[in-house]
């Protein structure tokens, strides 16, 4: 059995090459060195670099998220898993990061865009409790829409339990694979 251990912390200009690198493989380009360089100096920006350590080798990258505070809304900009790990649960364990800095940073609602086609995505992040507001049309280079989608009550007293019970659940999936999330 495979005994990795994964763990979020925020990007720095010291492992900004493996994020350009994974944007490049995941999202083909979409950020350059100096738009991540500015999200990591921005006090209104939350740059998460997912990273698995096995043991033997240095760690790797493999997931980007990133979210703004926009007065009290997160802006969800970002979230990439390399294809490697995909489906394999540490898009949920990334995603749950964001929503919990979210949370202490106290944002009251939280929004995205993903493209329409992308059902991985959509189911993602309606487990996590976002719905459906809108659409912007053929928002995409490639004509696609995107879904616009929302979450609120992240400051109801009973979120902070529910972030919990999601950590339990994302913990035990990760664990069925021998892996370990180090929140």
């Amino acid at each position: 059995m495979n005994h990795s251990v994964f763990c979020t912390h925020p990007l720095t200009l010291d492992r900004l090459e493996a994020a350009v690198e994974l944007d490049r493989l995941c999202l083909g380009g979409l950020w350059t060195d100096d738009g991540y360089a500015r999200e990591i100096d921005s006090p209104n920006s939350d740059l998460l670099l997912l990273s698995h350590h096995n043991g033997t080798e240095p760690p790797s990258g493999v997931g980007l998220g990133c979210s703004w505070a926009i007065v009290d809304e997160a802006h969800i900009t970002l979230l990439a898993i390399h294809p490697d790990y995909r489906r394999s649960g540490l898009g949920s364990a990334l995603f749950l990061d964001l929503l919990t800095l979210a949370h202490q940073r106290g944002m009251k609602r939280a929004t995205l865009e993903v493209r329409a086609s992308n059902q991985a995505a959509l189911s993602l992040y309606q487990r996590f409790g976002f719905q459906e507001a809108g659409r912007r049309r053929r928002y995409y280079p490639d004509d696609e829409d995107a879904v616009i989608l929302w979450r609120s009550k992240l400051q109801y007293p009973d979120f902070p339990q529910t972030l919990a019970t999601w950590k339990r659940e994302i913990d035990a999936r990760l664990r069925s694979r021998g892996w370990k999330m180090e929140f």
